[in-house]
């Protein structure tokens, strides 16, 4: 049986990584750079990258293609354009962006760290209303809060 940890290493070979330091030069290089944010939606409302495209992770592969009703055009025209996916820690979106590939995205990249990276970095993060998040809330944010339940069986 393969572990969440197992399917990240078996596709990380497979795909570009990014720093988020690199994404000032990626945006310089294409401003049509689409930052595609997979993360829940209430993740998403809490912190992100100003201009980020919000796409939950459990509904990207309908989102990237016509007829569904979670299709996104922006998101299915975006084939050959720049995208870089990001998430928390940079593991849904190495899995979502071997997805993409697979689905036909021809420049795709996940970011490594994810926005926990970007945050130690002190990039700039925008909360739902447009204004910029607060570092110290930025921290308590990333920092993981895993329950005494959620953590695996002691033998």
């Amino acid at each position: 049986m393969k572990r969440f940890v197992d399917l990240i290493a078996e596709c990380l070979p497979k795909i570009k990584e990014v720093m988020p330091w690199d994404i000032d030069q990626l945006r310089q290089e294409d401003p049509n750079l689409l930052i595609l944010d997979i993360r829940e939606p209430y993740e998403y409302e809490t912190a992100r990258i100003d201009n980020s495209l919000n796409v939950p992770r459990g509904i990207l592969e309908t989102a990237c293609e016509y007829g569904y009703e979670e299709t996104i055009p922006e998101l299915v025209k975006a084939r050959e354009r720049p995208v870089l996916v990001i998430c928390r820690s940079g593991n849904r979106s190495a899995l979502a962006a071997y997805v993409m590939q697979q689905l036909g995205y021809r420049n795709v990249a996940s970011l490594k760290t994810g926005l926990r990276g970007w945050n130690d970095y002190e990039l700039p993060l925008i909360k739902a209303d447009g204004q910029p998040l607060d570092m110290d809330d930025a921290d308590e944010y990333f920092t993981p809060k895993v329950k005494p339940e959620q953590m695996p069986p002691k033998y």
